[in-house]
C-alpha cells in the first residue's frame, strides 16, 4: 500500500515546491509573476495635465463657466476623446431616406468622407481626424410588429457589412438604437458581440423612445438619465471585464424634452459621453437649437449633425462648414453627416 501511495505523495510535494516558486524550474512562474502580469492589464487614466489643456481647447473661451465640464473622471488609456475629432457618416443599408450610408456603394461612401475627413484637417490642424460608420442597427418602425415593440433589429449581415463598410478605412463603428416602445435595457443587451470589439461604440436616440404606448414619429421621444446610466454602466462593465478602451456613448439630442434630468447622468473613466446635436435646417436655427440644448446644458463632450439635403432645402440654401462650427463654444468633437 505504501507504494501505491508514494507516487501520490511526490506528486503533492512537487505541487508544493512549484507553488512556492522554489522548484528552479525558470519555465514555471511564479504567484508574484502572475501577478504583475495581471497588473500589465489594467488601463491606467490618461495623463491629467494633457488632458486638461486638450479640454481647454475644444472649450474655445467659453465664459460660462460650464465648459470645460469641471470635476469629471480621467478617461482611461486608449480614450479617443478629446484627442482626436471624430468625423462619421450616418445611416442605415436599407434605406436612402435615412441617410448616406444607404445612399451609395461603399468605394462612394468612402469617397465623399474621406472628402470631409480633410475638409476637417484643414479647418483643424490641431486635432486629429478619425473616420467613422454610424450604422443604425434598430430602427423605429411605422408599424408594431409582432411583438408589439415598434422597432426591428437589422440581422447580422448587415451589421457585419457596416463592420466590413468601417474596415477599408479601420474605421471606427457606432452602432445607433431607436427603440421604439422597447427599452434600453432589452436591446443594448443584443448588440454585445460587437460592443465587445474596441472600435465599435454606442449611439441612442431619444427622438424613438417612446414611453406612453404612442407609436414612434407621432411625436419625439425621451430618455431620462436613469435610462443614460445604464447604458454608460453596461459599457463600462464590457471595458473592465474585458480590458477595452473606453467606450463612446452618442446621444441625440434637438428639444429640451429629449433628455430629462442630464445633471444625474454620470461620468465614468470606462465611457465618454457626447451629446450630439440633432436638429435640422438653415445655419440660424441650427446654431439657436445648439444654444438652447447643448451648450447650457453640459455633460462631457458635444456632437454637431449636417444634413446633406434637409439643411439646404430653406434659404440660404447652406450647410454648415468645419471652419463655422470651430467657432461654436464648445467646439464639437464628434460630426455626423447624414
Amino acid at each position: 500500500m505504501r507504494k501505491l501511495q508514494f507516487p501520490v505523495i511526490f506528486a503533492l510535494f512537487c505541487g508544493m515546491v512549484a507553488c512556492n516558486g522554489k522548484s528552479g524550474n525558470d519555465s514555471t512562474p511564479s504567484s508574484e509573476e502572475n501577478i504583475k502580469k495581471e497588473e500589465v492589464k489594467i488601463r491606467k487614466p490618461v495623463d491629467q495635465a494633457g488632458y486638461d489643456v486638450l479640454l481647454q481647447y475644444i472649450a474655445n473661451d467659453d465664459t460660462t463657466g460650464l465648459w470645460p465640464v469641471p470635476d469629471q473622471p480621467l478617461p482611461l488609456e486608449g480614450a479617443v476623446l478629446p484627442y482626436n475629432r471624430i468625423v462619421a457618416y450616418y445611416g442605415n443599408l436599407y434605406s436612402k431616406n435615412m441617410g448616406v450610408l444607404g445612399e451609395y456603394p461603399p468605394d462612394e461612401v468612402w469617397r465623399r468622407l474621406d472628402k470631409e475627413v480633410e475638409a476637417w484637417k484643414a479647418a483643424d490642424p490641431n486635432t486629429p481626424v478619425l473616420p467613422a460608420i454610424h450604422y443604425i442597427a434598430v430602427v423605429a418602425q411605422g408599424n408594431a410588429m409582432k411583438d408589439g415593440k415598434w422597432r426591428f433589429r437589422m440581422p447580422a449581415h448587415q451589421i457585419d457589412s457596416a463592420l466590413a463598410i468601417a474596415k477599408m478605412r479601420k474605421a471606427l463603428v457606432f452602432l445607433d438604437v431607436q427603440v421604439g416602445l422597447s427599452t434600453v435595457e432589452e436591446e443594448i443587451p443584443q448588440l454585445e458581440k460587437y460592443l465587445l470589439m474596441p472600435h465599435v461604440h454606442l449611439g441612442i436616440d431619444p427622438e424613438f423612445s417612446m414611453k406612453d404606448g404612442t407609436p414612434p414619429g407621432k411625436k419625439i421621444g425621451t430618455y431620462d438619465a436613469k435610462e443614460i446610466n445604464f447604458c454608460s454602466e453596461y459599457l463600462a462593465e464590457l471595458v473592465r471585464k474585458n480590458n477595452l478602451p473606453p467606450k463612446i456613448l452618442v446621444i441625440h439630442r434637438f428639444t429640451k424634452g429629449m433628455l430629462t434630468n442630464y445633471k444625474d447622468i454620470r461620468l465614468r473613466p470606462e465611457v465618454q459621453i457626447v451629446i450630439n446635436m440633432d436638429g435640422f435646417g438653415r445655419p440660424e436655427l441650427k446654431y439657436s437649437t445648439y444654444e438652447r440644448f447643448i451648450r447650457p446644458k453640459p455633460v462631457q463632450f458635444t456632437g454637431f449633425k449636417l444634413f446633406y439635403k434637409n439643411d439646404v432645402k430653406q434659404f440660404p440654401h447652406h450647410m454648415l462648414a468645419p471652419e463655422e462650427l470651430m467657432k461654436l463654444r464648445p467646439r464639437p468633437v464628434y460630426i455626423q453627416y447624414q
